[in-house]
């Protein structure tokens, strides 16, 4: 039987990761105001990662496309992970590796920003993904957890959530997606 002090102590845990967030405040003004400058000058956000991380990004580019707090123009924003035809033939034919930087490849454009999700850091397809961004020179941010990884060598802006606990690190990655959308959106639309 699940012990009320568990429940208790998981959210200890969450509340301190969330707490310590506020420590990288300055990173997240800056991932923002890069998106904004992006969404600014016509270009796009993309965003990939496996598992959680997957469905961070799916999360994270729906309140793009569709709306966070206001009624607004849809903004340009794709999770790569989202068509299962291109995943499972790119798996296929080169390698799991490859998935996202094949679309990246189809896809990115100078100016856009490409923002990898890893709780580790160390996903190879979330790392060649970005580095096919870089060479087409995106925007590049990784969202990792803290522990030292491939991921912040490669990217321009790597925002490491202070936990190494998996679950934690998602609930940070979702808690920073949701300030940036907003932020994003206040200042685009008021």
């Amino acid at each position: 039987m699940i012990m009320e002090n568990e429940i208790i102590t998981s959210l200890e845990n969450t509340i301190k990761v969330i707490t310590r967030i506020k420590d990288l405040s300055s990173l997240i003004l800056k991932i923002s105001n890069i998106i904004i400058s992006a969404y600014k000058n016509h270009n796009k956000m993309i965003l990939f990662g496996n598992g959680g991380s997957a469905a961070d990004a799916q999360h994270i580019a729906a309140e793009f496309v569709g709306k966070f707090y206001k009624n607004r123009e849809s903004l340009p924003a794709l999770a790569f992970h989202t068509n299962t035809s291109v995943i499972t033939a790119t798996a296929n034919d080169f390698g799991y590796d490859k998935i996202f930087e094949r679309q990246v490849a189809a896809f990115v454009n100078k100016g856009d920003v490409v923002i990898g999700i890893s709780t580790s850091g160390n996903s190879p397809n979330v790392i060649k993904g970005l580095q096919k961004a870089r060479e087409k020179e995106a925007i590049t941010i990784g969202f990792t957890g803290e522990r030292e990884n491939e991921i912040e060598k490669i990217a321009d802006y790597c925002l490491k959530i202070p936990s190494t606990d998996t679950p934690r690190i998602q609930e940070g990655h979702i808690t920073v997606g949701h300030i940036i959308c907003y932020l994003v959106e206040k200042e685009l639309y008021g």
